[in-house]
This record gives structure tokens, C-alpha cells and sequence, in this order.
């Protein structure tokens, strides 16, 4: 069995990036781990430093089940550099070249609307855009 995994976003607005990928994906707030009824109850087990809060960290999950979790962290240092590792959107739908085009274009349109910026556009292949907080992620047709 492949194993699965996580991502996991830095960043020093938890919850304004957790909005962002929450329309950005779809994916909605991941119920706390049994048996805590909240996050903030789940929180609470840890013994972190008093200035520490729930609302430093999202963590987001497709309602599907199938895409990776994403965790959404607050951490004291800015982001510096290019991200070694990025997220592709993958915009759904079969069609001509230029009918999946437009859809990626109206896409990034959206994400745009939601606090994303486009950096640079690979004409009929990908657009590039960072999330409000500067991490980069590419919009493109679904190969499939």
C-alpha cells in the first residue's frame, strides 16, 4: 500500500490562507481527531507557550476524501525564498485547446477575486499565481 501524505503551508495568517485554499480547492474545515468535539479542545492537550493559539494553524481536507490534507501552520520567519515544492490546481473538463484554456483563465480570474496574484502566464499550458501570502501554485487543465 503507497503511503499518503500531508501538506503542510507556513505562513503568518493561518486563517486568511486557510480561506484562500478552502475556495481555492474546495476543501472545507477537517473535524478535530476523535474523541475531542473541537479544535480548541484538542488544543488544549498540548503543552505549548501561553501565546500560542488555535487560530495560529487550519487544517483542511477534501470533503471527498481523496486529495492530501492540507495543514496551514503560523511561523515566526517570513517566507524567503521560491517554494521548492508547489501546488498544481487542476481545472476539470475536457474540450478543445482553447475551451480548456478559457477555463484555466477563468480560474485564475477567481483565484484572483480571492487574494491570489498571477506571477506569469505560459500561454495554452499554465499560469502561474501565489496565494495571499506569496506561495506559489500553478493553474492548469486537468490531463485527464
Amino acid at each position: 500500500m503507497a503511503a499518503r501524505i500531508d501538506l503542510t503551508l507556513d505562513c503568518t495568517d493561518a486563517q486568511l490562507l486557510a480561506e484562500f485554499w478552502k475556495t481555492a480547492l474546495g476543501y472545507v474545515d477537517e473535524p478535530p481527531p476523535a474523541p475531542f468535539e473541537t479544535r480548541e479542545e484538542w488544543f488544549a492537550q498540548f503543552d505549548l507557550p501561553e501565546d500560542d493559539s488555535v487560530e495560529d494553524g487550519a487544517w483542511l481536507c477534501d470533503p471527498d476524501g481523496v486529495g492530501p490534507r492540507l495543514s496551514i501552520l503560523k511561523v515566526p520567519e517570513p517566507k524567503t525564498a521560491k517554494n521548492r515544492l508547489h501546488i498544481d490546481v487542476q481545472v476539470p473538463g475536457h474540450g478543445s485547446a482553447d475551451e480548456r484554456w478559457e477555463r484555466v483563465i477563468a480560474e485564475s480570474e477567481r483565484l484572483v477575486r480571492a487574494g491570489g496574484n498571477v506571477l506569469e502566464e505560459f500561454d495554452r499550458h499554465h499560469i502561474v499565481m501565489a496565494d495571499p501570502e506569496g506561495n506559489e501554485f500553478c493553474v492548469a487543465a486537468a490531463s485527464v
